[in-house]
Formats: C-alpha cells, structure tokens, sequence
C-alpha cells in the first residue's frame, strides 16, 4: 500500500531528486517515482555527463548541487586506484572529458545520489518507488486531486492522493494527463517575437533525442557486435542539411553550421591531467573519444586500468526522424526503437567500417559496456530526453530574456521573482521538423519563479524541462544544474505553501509572501543571482 504523502514527485531524474530532498528538509512526506530502476535521470539512467557553465566550480549552482558534484569526486577518491597527482585535485574531473569539468561514470552518481536521499527514505519521510508510470490523473477545480500508477514490473496499478504534485517526468508527461495548459515543438514567431523561432508553430518540431552507450578499446581483441538490423538504412542514411552520410567522421560545426571533421582516438596518449574543460574557450566536440571520456585510465595508478571508456553521445547518434512527444505513444515507441537501432548501428560502423588515422577500417576492439550503463544490450536505460511538453506559465522565458545578440554580453533579463541561476548556450540539436543545429551565444541568466507557476492549475509545480520557456530557450535551460534548481525549487516552494497556507501564485505575485520564500532559498543556499559575468 503506497502512503498518501504531502507531496507526491513523479519522476525521479536530477529535478525530482532535488524537488524530494528539499521538501523532505522541509519536513514534508513525499512519494518520489521512477519510471526505470535508476534514479538520476540524464545523469545515469540516460547516461550524459554534466554539461556545466565555465564557473560551475566557483559559483552558480544551489549548495545542495555542489554536494552532489562534491559526493561524485569523493566516491573516486576513496574507491579508486588514482594517482597522487589526480587526488591531490580540489577539482578532481574524474574522466578528463572536456565537456564538462566532471565527467563521471553513471553508477558513481547513482550511488551518491541514493546516498542523498537515504536519510529521508530511514526517517519515513520519503517512499521510492522505481518503476513505476503515471497513467493517469484526476483533475477537478483546477487542481490534481489525484494521480495513478502503474507498476511497470507486475501491472499493479494505485492511486495516490497529494495535497501537491511535483511533475519531473522527463516528457512532461503529467501536463498531458492533468488536463494542464502546455506548449510542445516550436511556438511561432508571432507568438513570443523569437528571431530563431519559425514563422508558423510546429508542435511536432523537436529537438532530436540519443540512445547513449559507453565504450572501452582494446587492440587485439574483436568485440563485435551481430549487424544491426536496421544497418543498412543507417549506413546509407544522408541527411539534407549534412555533409555527408550520419555514420561518418564529418558534421557540421553547432555554432557556424560549417562542415568539420571530428577525429577518433581510442585511448590517446595524453597525460588526461592536462585536459582542460571550458564550452565558453572551446567547445571539446571535434574529438570524439576524449568529448564524453568519463573513465580516463591515466588518473590512476599503471595498469588498473585497461582502458578509458568514453561515453556516446554524438552527432552520429542523434535521432530526429519522428517526435518523441505529440504524435501517439505508437510513434513514441518507434522513434525509441529506431533511436536505439542507431546507436548500435554506430556501433558496429565504428567497429567495422569507421576510417582509422593509419589508413585502415574498423574498430573492432571496441567493446560496448553493459556495466556500466545496467542493461544488458549495453545502450543507456532511457533516451537523452532534450525536450519536453512546457507549461503554460505565469513567465514565459523568451529568446529576448537570454540571446546574447538581443541583450549584450552582461546584458540579460533580471527577474524580480529570481529563484536561481543557470547558464549555457541556446544550443538546440538538429529536430523533427528538418532543423540543423540552432546554436546561439547567450548570457548567464535567472530563472524566475513565474516559470513554474501554471496560469491556471493550483497545485501541480514543473521540475524540469517543462517550466515556461519556449523551443528556443529550452535550450539553455535544459541542463543538470538548473533541471537540479528548478526542480529544488518546486520541492521547497510545495512544502512553503503547505507550512503557511498560501498558493504558488501568491507567492510568486505578492511581495512580500515571495521575499519570506527568498529568504528560506538563501539560507538552503539557493544563489538567486550573478555576479558580473560575460555571455558567450
């Protein structure tokens, strides 16, 4: 029997994490649901490292996030052979990747964030329930009165009642089944005035979505996996607005849209000490193997270590050929299937056909590593998720909040109801509806409160991709430190309007009622503001 709770979180990625801990410090009950059996979203069961802002080590993220990271650096070094150099780092990147200064391994951040949580699961505050679905909701007077389960390993369905829900499922999933007003795919230009929005919506134009997977060299040996079945198609598969085939070494650059060669190297002979991991000096994308390293074998002691591993998660897997959300759970369920189909179509290109530096073809000691992403096929648990249904909000964030090109390089929208931080590109991957990359300088921002307060609804809060932004700035608000604040943020302000009796709205309208939240945000360490820093 599932407990009724104060506070019932569905969705249990890197925003319901962070949404669960901060009403369980607040004192609330809550309910916290996973629709696969790891806990951490994009972070693990999706399998993406953290794409982070240059100051990420300095400043702007909540205390609660740099926890975690700092939970993350001290898993490796009390666990793993490293060297004295690598542990004598205060910013230890255990991976050496250069897309973010923490590239890590999906089960470390697992395990630190199970440790997190696991207070409150002892004290009876908080009931985990993996594997389990929303299927569907009750709504009446504009509020959720209540939603069901479904048990994904036996059928079983409950209902459980809350006096507010958290939706962090990471397709909005609760906006459709709540009945509450949300947006999907591109909104027209004329609805927010967006430079890079299209000039009609197209609901069914959305970022691609990628079937992560993680891989080890080992020259010599051939670990190559049955030909795919869909092979054939994605062997031979050119897109319009491509330079060549998708399985291939050449993409265009993001941000110029130019045609660059990405290089591959297994195992590089580069002390990964010297690595340095900076998105806003160099983007890190052009090679391959070091892009998403997230086991970097020279941090640690001589011959613990076979190989690196590097993680997947390129342009050569990106999917966009039909929707993820809109189109039917039929369609769904294709477009995941298909997804997969290419990731191991990758695979098996880059272990048989792929140009090698030395003239020859094929990898074929590359091993794919089920042990590290917990599947048996070796492919992440879930798909990287970039998009997702957004509320009809209170706040809308538009291209003219963020764009560095509309407001300046220390330019941006300062929000009176300011609730946290965030920065990185508007960085939009090719979609459904044909797009190339939109990639877009933009300047450290806010993310206001009114973002996730519903214009109708009472009592159902985002915790993720699915607070008020548009198709274009989704693209900066979709990474793990602000899904990590946002979804921070909903946990505390459901469990503040429990303790005084008061609605998100009040507290996002009223002043006063907003400043008495602020003041419980700084004293968690929630920075609500920047200091002067420079777009790029």
């Amino acid at each position: 029997m599932i407990p009724e709770p104060d506070i019932l979180v569905v969705g249990a990625g890197l925003g319901g994490v962070a949404a669960a801990l901060a009403a369980c410090r607040a004192g609330r009950t809550v309910v916290l649901t996973e629709e696969t059996d790891w806990i951490g979203g994009q972070l693990t069961s999706q399998a993406v490292p953290p794409d982070e802002h240059p100051w990420v080590e300095q400043f702007g993220t909540t205390a609660s996030y740099r926890r975690l990271r700092e939970g993350i650096r001290a898993y490796y070094r009390q666990w793993y052979p490293m060297r004295s150099e690598a542990l004598a780092l205060t910013d230890l990147n255990p991976g050496a990747g250069r897309v973010s200064k923490l590239c890590h391994e999906p089960r470390v951040a697992l395990t630190v964030l199970e440790a997190m949580l696991a207070p409150h699961r002892a004290a009876g505050r908080l009931t985990l329930l993996t594997e389990h679905r929303a299927v569907a909701a009750e709504a009446d007077n504009d509020v959720i009165r209540a939603v069901t389960l479904e048990n994904l390993r036996t059928g079983d369905r409950d209902t459980v009642t809350a006096r507010y829900v958290i939706d962090a499922t990471e397709t909005g999933e609760l906006l459709e089944l709540g009945g509450v007003e949300h947006a999907i795919g591109a909104e027209a230009r004329g609805e927010f005035d967006e430079p890079h929005a299209p000039e009609q919506a197209q609901p069914l134009n959305q970022q691609g979505i990628t079937v992560c997977f993680a891989l080890s060299h080992h020259e010599g040996e051939n670990h190559t996996v049955d030909r795919p079945a869909d092979y054939d198609f994605w062997r031979s598969y050119r897109p319009d607005f491509w330079p060549g085939p998708l399985l291939g070494f050449q993409a265009p650059d993001p941000r110029s849209l130019e045609s660059v060669p990405r290089t591959f190297v297994p195992n590089p002979d580069i002390d990964p000490l010297a690595v340095s991991a900076d998105q806003s000096a160099d983007a890190g994308d052009k090679e391959l193997w070091g892009f998403r390293r997230i086991l970097a074998r020279g941090m640690h002691r001589p011959g613990a270590f076979g190989s690196d591993i590097t993680l997947v998660n390129w342009p050569l897997n990106d999917y966009w050929l039909k929707p993820l959300i809109g189109a039917g759970e039929e369609v769904s369920a294709q477009a995941v299937a298909e997804a997969r189909q290419l990731s191991l179509s990758l695979l098996y290109w880059l272990q048989t056909e792929a140009p090698r530096q030395d003239g020859g073809t094929g990898f074929p000691g590359l091993r794919i590593r089920p042990d590290i992403t917990g599947t048996e096929d070796g492919l992440a648990k879930a798909p990287y998720v970039r998009e997702s249904r957004r509320i009809k909000a209170v706040t809308t964030v538009t291209e003219h909040d963020v764009s560095i090109d509309l407001v300046g390089p220390h330019g941006g929208t300062r929000h009176r109801d300011s609730v946290g931080v965030g920065s990185y590109r508007i960085d939009l991957h090719p979609s459904t509806g044909g797009d190339n990359y939109i990639d877009i300088g933009s300047v450290p921002f806010e993310i206001p409160l009114g973002a996730l307060v519903p214009r109708r609804v009472r009592n159902l809060l985002p915790a993720g991709k699915n607070i008020g932004t548009t198709h274009i700035t989704n693209g900066c608000y979709r990474l793990h430190p602000v899904e990590w604040n946002i979804g921070e943020v909903a946990g505390a302000l459901a469990a503040h309007c429990l303790t005084e009796g008061v609605e998100p709205r009040q507290v996002q309208s009223e002043d006063k009622r907003y400043e008495a939240f602020a003041r419980l945000l700084d004293r968690d360490g929630v920075q609500r503001h920047w200091p002067d820093v420079r777009g790029y």
